[in-house]
């Protein structure tokens, strides 16, 4: 059964800030030491208080929710994306993907893909992934992304990001 994806809203705001916590552990496994990752991933609070501000700002943000109705607040959402103007001050693009995450137990279904249309779409678009993320990196080369040589530092996680364009 595939998850239903529509906009977020204010009232998914606690759900969505678990599924990007938890995204992030899952994805970063590999990439961040253990006990940094989970003290940067445990504010559930501080991120329940991002998703409910942006939510309240109209900020667009697609959420894939469990088709599971029993699934609790912590597996209620299962994926999202967002997309909008681009951030760089050497943009290559007008619309930039801001982000996009998918849960484990979702990777190599179709959902990201799903989420990637809905967030973007066809246009030509850039992001910033981490440089050692190959399988996120392999994701968006099967989505007509290429490295565009920009490198910047994500003081958050302490990892290289590298730019990929869509032209």
């Amino acid at each position: 059964m595939q998850p239903l994806i529509r906009r977020a809203t204010v009232e998914d705001s606690e759900a969505a800030a678990w599924c990007h916590l938890l995204c992030w552990r899952e994805a970063y496994a590999d990439l961040v030491p253990a006990d940094q990752l989970l003290e940067r991933t445990s504010d559930v609070d501080r991120r329940i208080e991002r998703w409910t501000t942006a939510a309240k700002n109209g900020w667009v943000r697609w959420l894939a929710l469990n088709p599971d109705p029993a699934a609790g607040v912590e597996d209620r959402v299962v994926g999202f994306a967002s997309g909008g103007p681009n951030r760089d001050d050497d943009a290559p693009t007008p619309l930039e993907l801001q982000a996009i995450y998918t849960r484990q137990k979702w990777w190599g279904t179709g959902l990201g893909a799903r989420l990637l249309e809905l967030a973007i779409g066809k246009d030509p678009a850039s992001l910033w992934v981490f440089e050692d993320n190959q399988r996120a990196r392999s994701f968006y080369q099967r989505n007509d992304f290429v490295e565009d040589g920009a490198r910047k530092h994500d003081p958050f996680f302490g990892l290289w990001e590298i730019r990929m364009v869509r032209r």
